[in-house]
C-alpha cells in the first residue's frame, strides 16, 4: 500500500441561506477545512467543520487548519496507513483536536473506499443504503415564522422534527408547537445553553412527549446529565459531551442519556465514530447521527454512519438547498422520497468539490509533502 505522499488542506468560508441561530450564537457563513490526501495515484477527500468560533466546541476553524497543516498533516506524510486505528495512532500523542483529527480520519476512509472501489458505507459496514433523516430549525424571527416552517416540513413528510432551544426560546415556544401540533415526533437542543438550577423548566417540559432533550446541561459535562436523567423522564441525547469511545464509555457507566448523538467530525473521525457506535450497540444505547452543516462532502461521511444497524433515529443531514444557494460539494445532498435519503454505489464517501467553487471560497490553501 503506497505511503501517503500529499496532503492539500482548504479554509472555506460558505454562505448561509439564513442565518443559524441556536443557544451559542448565529452564523452567517459557515467556514470548514477541506482536505485532500493523495497516496500514489489515489486520493480522498475529507471535511471538518467546528464553526468559525470556539462556541460549539473549543475548536474553531481557523485553528484546526493551523494545526493540520503544522502539526497532523505533517505526521502523516511518508506513513503508510492500513486501517482507521493505525491511523489514530500516529495522533495519539496530540491532545484533544478531534475536529482536526477528525477531517484526516475521513480522508483517509473516502481514499480506503476508493482504493477498493467500494462505497464508503458499505465498507464501514453499513446495511441500509435508504435512510431516515429529519427537518431542523433554529431559533427563528417569530413563533409564527416557526409554526409556518413546522407546517411546511409535516407537509413534506418529514418523521421528525428537531427544534433549537435557548433561554427566551423555550418552554412557550413548545407549548405553541403543541398546542399546534400535538402528534409529530418533535425533540429539542439546547446546545450546552442549561445547568442543574433549571432543573424545574427541564420536569415541565416531561409534559410535552419530546422524544428527546439533546445536550442541556455543559458541553464537557456528564455527571450532571446523569443527575438531571434521574429527574425528568424525558430521554437526555448526549452530543458535544461525547468526544471519544472513551467518554461515550463513561456516560454509558453512569446512566448520563439513553441516546447518543454521533457527528464524525466531532468525536475524531470515521474510526473513532465507528467505536462510539460498536460501544453504544453493545451496551443498548441508540445512536443518530449528527451534522455540522458541512458541505455535500462531509454531509456524505455522515449519511454513510447513518447506514449503520443502530442508528435508531432519523439523521440530521440535510438535502444541500437547505442552506445553501449552491452546494461547494457535488453531486448535492438531495432527499429520495419523503424524509429519506437513498446512498449510491459509487466508490468511497460519494461527493467532492467542485473546483471552480472551491477555489471561489478558499480563503487559504497550504500543501503539505
Amino acid at each position: 500500500m503506497p505511503a501517503i505522499d500529499t496532503i492539500e488542506l482548504y479554509h472555506v468560508a460558505m454562505p448561509l441561506i439564513y442565518p443559524w441561530r441556536t443557544a451559542y450564537g448565529s452564523d452567517d457563513v459557515i467556514e470548514s477545512v477541506l482536505i485532500k490526501m493523495w497516496a500514489g495515484d489515489a486520493y480522498g477527500w475529507g471535511e471538518t467543520t467546528p464553526l468559525a468560533k470556539p462556541t460549539y466546541s473549543p475548536e474553531y476553524t481557523g485553528g484546526v487548519y493551523h494545526v493540520c497543516r503544522e502539526i497532523l498533516a505533517p505526521a502523516l506524510i511518508g506513513k503508510e496507513i492500513d486501517s482507521g486505528e493505525t491511523l489514530q495512532q500516529q495522533f495519539s500523542w496530540v491532545a484533544g483536536n478531534f475536529f482536526a483529527k477528525g477531517g484526516l480520519d475521513a480522508a483517509w476512509w473516502d481514499l480506503q473506499a476508493r482504493r477498493q472501489n467500494q462505497p464508503l458505507w458499505k465498507l464501514i459496514g453499513g446495511t441500509n443504503q435508504v435512510i431516515d433523516v429529519g427537518a431542523d430549525f433554529g431559533v427563528q424571527d417569530s413563533i409564527d415564522m416557526l409554526l409556518g416552517n413546522i407546517t411546511g416540513a409535516l407537509d413534506a413528510g418529514f418523521k421528525r422534527i428537531k427544534l433549537k432551544y435557548c433561554p427566551g426560546w423555550d418552554v412557550d415556544m413548545i407549548a405553541a408547537v403543541r398546542s399546534t401540533f400535538p402528534d409529530p415526533v418533535f425533540h429539542i437542543d439546547c446546545n450546552s445553553g442549561y445547568t442543574l438550577d433549571d432543573l424545574p423548566m427541564f420536569k415541565k417540559l416531561d409534559q410535552y412527549n419530546l422524544a428527546m432533550i439533546e445536550q442541556p446541561l455543559m458541553r464537557d459535562d456528564l455527571v450532571d446529565h446523569a443527575e438531571l436523567q434521574q429527574q425528568i423522564e424525558t430521554p437526555i441525547c448526549l452530543d458535544e459531551s461525547i468526544t471519544s469511545p472513551e467518554k461515550a464509555w463513561r456516560a454509558i457507566k453512569i446512566k448520563a442519556g439513553r441516546w447518543m448523538n454521533i457527528k464524525p467530525a466531532r468525536v475524531g473521525g470515521v474510526t473513532q465514530a465507528l467505536e462510539i457506535n460498536r460501544i453504544c450497540e453493545a451496551a443498548g444505547i441508540p445512536c443518530w447521527t449528527g451534522g455540522m452543516l458541512e458541505s455535500a462532502l462531509g454531509a456524505s461521511v455522515c449519511k454513510a454512519l447513518a447506514t449503520l444497524p443502530n442508528m435508531k433515529y432519523p439523521s440530521d443531514v440535510f438535502p444541500s438547498t437547505r442552506f445553501y444557494t449552491e452546494d461547494l460539494s457535488t453531486p448535492p445532498i438531495e432527499l429520495s422520497g419523503p424524509s429519506q435519503m437513498t446512498l449510491s454505489d459509487t466508490p468511497g464517501a460519494g461527493a467532492e468539490p467542485i473546483p471552480e467553487r472551491l477555489e471561489r471560497q478558499t480563503i487559504d490553501r497550504a500543501v503539505i509533502r
